[in-house]
């Protein structure tokens, strides 16, 4: 069965760095288009960036663009998120998911605070 596992998320200072890892299984990894999704405590779900198959083609929203870089190794079938510049409005769990479907992950919590 689809299996999505994030992990990497933790707690930064403004301005520093995370990466995160979203391990994909039961499915052909390398055949879908593979997003990253957050929801801020008492908000609703923000998509944040989306990476085709190959990972050639990638695309942001405008809050994180040029900060977080998204990339995939479909060799590991992983699924990654860098997050530079950190601010304290990206605190929020953040979610893997197979795009345009059902399957997520159970996400992983990203707190940036002094």
């Amino acid at each position: 069965q689809v299996q999505l596992v994030e992990s990497g998320g933790g707690l930064a200072q403004p301005g520093g760095s995370l990466r995160l890892s979203c391990a994909a299984s039961g499915f052909t990894f390398s055949s879908y288009h593979m997003s990253w999704v957050r929801q801020a405590p008492g908000k609703g779900l923000e998509w944040v960036s989306v990476s085709d198959g190959s990972g050639l083609s990638t695309s942001y929203a405008i809050s994180v663009k040029g900060r977080f870089t998204i990339s995939r190794d479909n060799a590991k079938n992983t699924l990654y998120l860098q997050m530079n510049s950190l601010k304290p409005e990206d605190t929020a769990r953040y979610y893997c998911n197979i795009w345009d479907t059902e399957y997520w992950g159970q996400g992983t919590q990203v707190t940036v605070s002094i």
